[in-house]
């Protein structure tokens, strides 16, 4: 949890770490990053719908995602709603800056030509946060641990395994428990508002109700 809160502090408003909680805190795949575009990202509360994220694509040949279970919306918590928003902001004034023009249609995540960016070059940049996060052999993480620690927080909070199967995209139980078995804990609640209520963040409806 200590070094949880530490990688989340790590080069805030950049796009590693605005790459990084978006893995940790919804359980986004590294290959469904690369590709995502803004269009597909939305930061605003509308009516009932709380801000999600629409991961609709991949690395993977003709942009599929792994199976027809990973094509999916998920909430986002507040905390991740509002490093999104604060990082599309950078960026869109890096883009005017630099005579560029800014498209809900680009990237979120370019590289220096605006060009996706190779998962050799996201390693790189996410092993450089977690050694400025102080976290210890960095050089031993891969990206796809955070979709683990993602489970393990999620688990740990009482989230029931049927809920993370949704929020990981995997077709059923079975795949969950074989691949995230040591991560997994006995349950009770739900989702993107779980991870609100880990670093200590309230909905906008709790705060209006005074709870």
């Amino acid at each position: 949890m200590v070094e949880a809160e530490a990688v989340l502090r790590a080069r805030e408003g950049t796009w590693i770490h605005a790459y990084v909680v978006l893995a940790l805190l919804v359980g986004v795949r590294t290959e469904e990053e690369r590709p995502l575009t803004w269009a597909h990202v939305h930061t605003e509360v509308q009516g009932d719908t709380r801000p999600h994220v629409d991961v609709w694509r991949s690395v993977r040949r003709k942009g599929e995602t792994k199976t027809m279970q990973s094509r999916r919306s998920l909430a986002m918590p507040l905390q991740v709603a509002q490093v999104m928003s604060d990082y599309r902001r950078t960026q869109q004034e890096e883009f005017k800056a630099a005579g560029k023009v800014w498209s809900a249609d680009g990237l979120v995540f370019p590289d220096d030509s605006g060009k996706q960016r190779t998962s050799t070059s996201v390693l790189r940049n996410f092993r450089s946060l977690l050694r400025e996060a102080g976290v210890k052999s960095p050089e031993k993480w891969t990206t796809r641990m955070l979709r683990t620690s993602c489970v393990s927080l999620l688990s740990a909070h009482g989230i029931p395994i049927d809920v993370i199967v949704l929020v990981v995209g995997h077709s059923g139980t079975h795949t969950t428990e074989r691949v995230y078995r040591k991560q997994l804990q006995p349950v009770i609640r739900e989702g993107a508002q779980a991870m609100d209520e880990i670093f200590g963040l309230r909905s906008p409806e709790d705060t209006a109700g005074g709870r």
